[in-house]
């Protein structure tokens, strides 16, 4: 018999779920929470997402049947970094609100919010299903010469939280894979749920939109423009879209315009320093431009009038904004790692890179741009290989999630 799930409790501790996407630490965790809280609140769940406040406690609503709680716990310009200090202060706070709200479910976004939520689940004897969004052991296998590896704490708190909680929530088959073989959690207590888009907001745009969004970000009306979305920092690669737009001048004789989206990540500042010194250094720092983090309207028109979207990250779980992409009808081209295979299709939605080599880059930029009939039948097959993945779906998976661990 299937147990009805009434009131859920979505804790992401360390980002606001409701915080503009590529701005400070919001991105696809950001995304992802608040789509399947939407989706759930229209199936009738009430959604209580819980945040950690950065100005003072206070609670608003985000949505119908969808609560936004902001909870002290520590200062409010605590870096990420030390957080867990401030988990046991936050997790005390949940315990409060949840005996209050009586939640059926408490699932926990990242591991912050798992090790915050676990003992409130204990106490209550709530289950608790816990989402990662990313792992330490994969960023670190992964990772770029020179990046910090992730903190031993991290990497125990992940395999703690796997084996205590009631069900752990991938969103690729690739999350899955080091999940079971390389956190160790449980097979039977694995899900693998492959977050949506909005497919209505990302969806292509007209002539009319494309010249519009040119002009708000003083964009030359006659250049190809290849975008790069997301927080900058140097997980996500932004350094080899520079030097692949410089290959691709001196293959060519010309170079499209590189839009980086996004605002730097705190505590980030000295990379995108030395990125616009590599541009100026590689002689594109014309070609170069930093809008800053875009709204989600404003970010679905740039990505339909974009040739191309770059995702050149050195870890994605799975790689939403290529997914974004190609909704909006624009090929992308993205690093063969973690989850981005599933995000993108091999010659449907785009193509996939196993070199971080930037001449290879550029080659395939180059003749994708060059190529029209070829980029926009790659447009048309990227919508058709968008619309399998929903909102609608990945809720209902999470339900069906829900009521197998629901007591």
């Amino acid at each position: 018999m299937t147990v009805a799930v009434e009131r859920v409790a979505m804790i992401a501790m360390h980002t606001s779920p409701a915080a503009p996407p590529g701005t400070a630490d919001a991105g696809g965790l950001n995304v992802t929470t608040l789509g399947l809280a939407t989706e759930l609140a229209l199936r009738g769940v009430e959604v209580d997402l819980i945040t950690r406040a950065t100005a003072g406690a206070q609670q608003s609503s985000v949505f119908p049947g969808i609560m936004l709680h902001e909870l002290e716990a520590g200062p409010g310009g605590l870096p990420k970094e030390r957080l867990p200090e401030v988990s046991d202060e936050f997790g005390e706070q949940l315990a409060r609100l949840a005996r209050r709200r009586g939640y059926d479910v408490l699932h926990a976004h990242y591991w912050l919010s798992g090790i915050a939520a676990l003992p409130v689940a204990i106490e209550l004897d709530r289950p608790l299903v816990q989402s990662f969004h990313t792992l330490a052991v994969m960023k670190n296998a992964l990772a770029g010469e020179g990046q910090p590896a992730e903190p031993e704490q991290r990497l125990r708190s992940e395999m703690f939280l796997a084996h205590q909680a009631d069900a752990t929530v991938a969103v690729s088959s690739a999350e899955a894979t080091v999940l079971l073989d390389d956190v160790g959690a449980p097979a039977d207590r694995t899900w693998v749920i492959p977050p949506g888009v909005d497919t209505g907001r990302f969806s292509p745009r007209g002539p009319a939109s494309h010249i519009a969004v040119r002009a708000s970000l003083g964009l030359e009306p006659d250049r190809p423009l290849v975008v790069v979305a997301g927080r900058v920092q140097p997980l996500k690669g932004h350094e080899l879209a520079v030097r692949a737009l410089a290959e691709l001048h001196a293959l060519r004789g010309w170079a499209p315009l590189l839009v980086i989206a996004g605002e730097v990540t705190p505590g980030q500042e000295l990379f995108a320093d030395r990125l616009r010194a590599l541009a100026d250094e590689l002689g594109v720092g014309a070609d170069v431009r930093f809008v800053g983090a875009l709204g989600r309207d404003a970010l679905a028109d740039l990505l339909s009038a974009a040739h191309l979207t770059l995702v050149p990250s050195y870890s994605e779980t799975f790689g939403l904004v290529a997914l974004e992409s190609a909704a909006c009808g624009t090929p992308v081209l993205a690093s063969r790692v973690g989850g981005l295979p599933e995000a993108v299709q091999e010659g449907v939605s785009g193509l996939l890179l196993g070199t971080r080599e930037p001449r290879y880059w550029a080659t395939e930029m180059a003749l994708l741009i060059e190529d029209d009939e070829r980029r926009e039948a790659l447009g048309r097959s990227a919508r058709t290989h968008a619309e399998r993945f929903t909102w609608g779906a990945a809720a209902a998976s999470l339900l069906g999630v829900y009521a197998a661990v629901r007591r």
